[in-house]
């Protein structure tokens, strides 16, 4: 799912420390050094900073402008000021606080449970592959309704977070009650323009109605970080895999296990959009709204509040990286599905990594005194992190490989090499994306999707080798500066 790995930007623990901004007396005037009372407030904060462009993001993001600037503290705009208050405050580099998730953590755990959540659905095609007719035509319809599933689901889920993220829960409840059944109809109407006009393609067509009505219940409970609650709605996949790799299931448990899974998830998702919704409605409503009408007022005085997110547009790239992902690792399904499986596994351990990405750079960002020093401990915890994802992704791969149904057959090494450069290429567009950086991931993945179509025979490692080394500089430059990080 799009959307940062913290909903909480990094910065809004310091923000809510700040006080409001120097306020002028009875009189009209401000203090008598509004600067210096500014640099005390602030002691902290710009005593641990590495360079005056973190303080002048700070300044930004408490929602300061430069007229405020100009009329409050004497200054051009929130560089010159930034430069004042570094000048003023004495160096000081605390030592790291937290360390970073260890391997044992609550944090690892839910990241892995999440990765098995991503990879079990796929049980479902597996108990309903006898009823879907028309052998390797059937799919299409199928691989139709799961790139606009997956591409419409990231756009949403992204919107959804943002709400969640600026702490507006019931706004978020309502962006997923809007935009869940749109994802449901899209995902339906992509496997009907594909699918074959004959009769026994019927059941492919039901099969992708569900899968499609299945992601979008998946998106809000994941979104809503209902984990356990989907792992139990999978209960019943599971327990039908399992019973038929011991022995022939009957013909009617075949539909029947795929459809109470998408029911029980489709129920829980509707329940816990409810539940969201229902503590501002009814009698709460007119007094969350005085209470909201409070904040807003308070908040425009002293710039504090934060701003609603921006149209549906930017949603679009989120959205678009989840298509140019999803066609790349189809190609890789296509060929090698046990690969396709360890990717998609692959995913737990990958946003795991990401979480320990942060906190490494924010323990240079606190440790480094210099610029240089900070870019050099950025790229170090980029090579500790993305070296620990391709370590994790070959023995999920091999594992795959021997435990695949009926034996698979041994891949080229050229094959297995682009399915580690694929999880590179998803890896580094993930953490862009995580901080803030979505148009480039969004546009190197869909020009890698187009590789196959407009360069025939190019090969598995073309596409994912050239999309990984241009998205591993992109992270280089654009985290390796400090504004990046606050």
């Amino acid at each position: 799912m799009s959307g940062s790995p913290w909903l909480k930007d990094p910065g809004t623990d310091v923000r809510d420390a700040l006080p409001p901004a120097a306020e002028r007396n009875r009189s009209g005037r401000a203090g008598a050094d509004p600067v210096g009372e500014l640099a005390g407030r602030l002691d902290d904060f710009v005593a641990a900073a590495v360079h005056p462009d973190e303080v002048a993001a700070l300044l930004e993001s408490d929602g300061l402008t430069d007229e405020q600037i100009r009329r409050r503290y004497g200054h051009d705009d929130s560089f010159a000021l930034a430069e004042d208050l570094y000048a003023r405050v004495e160096r000081r580099f605390p030592r790291t606080g937290d360390p970073p998730p260890g391997p044992g953590s609550p944090a690892l755990l839910g990241c892995l449970l999440r990765g098995l959540l991503f990879t079990l659905p796929g049980l479902g095609h597996v108990l309903a592959a006898p009823v879907l007719a028309g052998g390797g035509t059937a799919h299409a319809p199928l691989l139709a309704a799961a790139l606009a599933g997956w591409a419409w689901n990231q756009a949403l889920a992204h919107r959804a977070y943002t709400w969640l993220g600026l702490g507006d829960r019931p706004a978020a409840a309502r962006a997923l009650l809007r935009g869940a059944p749109v994802g449901v109809v899209l995902g339906t109407a992509a496997a009907a323009a594909v699918a074959p006009a004959a009769p026994d393609h019927g059941p492919a067509l039901l099969f992708a109605a569900g899968q499609s009505l299945y992601l979008a219940a998946a998106t809000v409970l994941l979104v809503l970080g209902r984990e356990r609650v989907l792992l139990a709605a999978l209960l019943p996949l599971v327990g039908g895999a399992l019973y038929t790799a011991l022995q022939p299931m009957p013909g009617w448990a075949h539909p029947v296990l795929p459809l109470a899974s998408v029911t029980a998830a489709t129920g829980l998702a509707a329940g816990a959009v409810a539940g969201m919704l229902r503590p501002a409605g009814h009698g709460g409503r007119s007094r969350s709204r005085g209470r909201s009408r409070g904040r807003s007022r308070s908040r425009s005085r002293n710039g504090r509040g934060r701003a609603a997110p921006s149209g549906l547009g930017g949603s679009v790239p989120y959205g678009l990286f989840g298509l140019g992902s999803g066609v790349l690792v189809l190609h890789v399904a296509l060929d090698n599905p046990p690969f396709a499986v360890a990717l998609t596994l692959g995913m737990g351990p990958a946003e795991w990594l990401l979480h320990r990405f942060r906190a490494d750079s924010l323990a240079g960002l606190r440790a480094c005194t210099s610029p240089g020093a900070f870019r050099i401990a950025v790229g170090s915890a980029l090579l500790r992190s993305l070296a620990g994802y391709l370590a994790v992704l070959p023995a999920l791969m091999a594992a795959s490989l021997l435990l695949w149904p009926g034996g698979a057959d041994r891949p080229a090494p050229a094959a297995a090499a682009g399915a580690l450069l694929l999880g590179a290429v998803l890896w580094t567009g993930l953490l862009l994306q995580a901080f803030g950086a979505v148009l480039s991931p969004a546009a190197v993945c869909c020009l890698a999707a187009l590789v196959p179509l407009l360069l025939p025979g190019s090969g598995p490692l073309l596409a994912p080798a050239a999309a990984s080394g241009v998205l591993v500089l992109l992270v280089c430059a654009q985290l390796g500066r400090i504004t990046a990080h606050r």
